[in-house]
C-alpha cells in the first residue's frame, strides 16, 4: 500500500513546493487565468504535477490506484482474488473512458485500451505466479530432447527441426552446455550463410541457465529478463533439460486440467 502511494505522494509534493515557490516570489495567479502556452510555467507545472496525481489514484491498473485498491482489499482476502477483482474494476473504468471518449475526447478511447489491457496483463501475471508458487523445475522440464555439438552444420539442426517439434537446441562440447541455437538465429543463419555453416560460427554463447532446484516462478522470470525462449537445466554441472516458454504454457495448462477434476498427482 504504501510503495503504491510513493508515486502520487512525489506528485503532491512536487505540486506543494511549486505552490509555495507562487507564494513567495508573489507570481501566483488565477488559475482561470492560465492556458497551455501562457502563464506562469511554475504554476503550469504545478497544474500537471496534480492532474498527474488524480490520474495515478484512478483504481485501475497499471495505475497506482489499482495498486492501492488491491492492497486495501488484499487486507481481507486472498491476494489474488484481490488482484481479479481490481482487475475488474479497472476494466469498468476503461469501459467508461471508452463511452465518454465516443462522444467527447478521442483520446479517452486511447486511454481506455491502455487501462483494459494493463488490467488484463495485471490479473494474468498474478494468477500464473500464483499457478507456479512452489513447483520445483523438475516438475515442468523438458527431459526428451536433442542437442548438437558445435561441429555439426546447419543442415544438422534443419534435418532435427522437421522431424520433431524442438525448436531451440542446446549446444554441447565435453558434458558442459557451450551456447544455445533458438530458431529466429538458425533461421537467419540458414537465409545469410547457408546449411553448410558451422553451428559454433552463429550459436549464442552468451545464455542464461537454471539449477533442476530452483523454482519455476524464478526460471520464468529469467525468460523474461533474459529475452529467451529456452533455459538449460543443470544439475551438479550437467544438462539435465530444457525449459522453454511453451513447454512451461502446456504444464500449466495439463495442472489446471487435473486440478479441475480434483485429481492431481504428485509428480505433476
Amino acid at each position: 500500500l504504501w510503495v503504491a502511494l510513493a508515486g502520487p505522494a512525489v506528485n503532491v509534493v512536487i505540486a506543494v513546493v511549486l505552490f509555495g515557490y507562487t507564494v513567495l516570489t508573489n507570481t501566483f495567479e488565477p488559475i482561470m487565468n492560465l492556458t497551455i502556452s501562457t502563464g506562469s510555467f511554475v504554476e503550469r507545472l504545478m497544474i500537471v504535477n496534480l492532474w498527474l496525481v488524480i490520474f495515478n489514484l484512478i483504481p485501475a491498473f497499471p495505475m497506482d490506484g489499482g495498486r492501492v485498491l488491491r492492497a486495501l482489499l488484499g487486507l481481507r482476502m486472498d491476494y489474488v482474488r484481490a488482484t481479479q477483482i481490481a482487475a475488474n474494476i479497472g476494466q469498468a473504468f476503461a469501459f467508461l473512458f471508452g463511452f465518454i471518449g465516443l462522444f467527447s475526447n478521442p483520446f479517452l478511447v486511447f486511454i481506455a485500451f491502455f487501462v483494459w489491457t494493463g488490467a488484463s496483463q495485471e490479473a494474468s501475471m498474478v494468477q500464473m505466479k500464483h499457478s507456479i508458487s512452489g513447483i520445483p523445475v523438475t516438475r515442468a522440464m523438458m527431459t526428451d530432447f536433442d542437442v548438437l555439438a558445435p561441429s555439426d552444420d546447419l543442415s544438422v539442426v534443419m534435418q532435427r527441426i522437421l522431424a520433431g517439434s524442438q525448436h531451440d537446441f542446446p549446444v554441447v562440447q565435453d558434458e558442459a552446455v557451450i551456447g544455445i541455437l533458438d530458431k529466429n538465429t538458425f533461421m537467419k543463419a540458414l537465409s545469410e550463410q547457408g546449411r553448410s555453416t558451422p553451428i559454433a560460427n552463429v550459436m549464442q554463447r552468451s545464455f542464461q541457465e537454471v539449477d533442476s532446484h530452483e523454482m519455476v516462478e524464478a526460471a520464468l522470470l529469467r525468460l523474461q529478463e533474459g529475452n529467451t525462449n529456452t533455459l538449460p537445466v543443470m544439475h551438479n554441472g550437467r544438462l539435465v533439460g530444457l525449459l522453454t516458454a511453451e513447454n512451461l504454457t502446456e504444464y500449466l495448462m495439463i495442472r489446471s486440467a487435473l486440478r479441475a477434476s480434483s485429481v492431481v498427482p504428485y509428480s505433476i
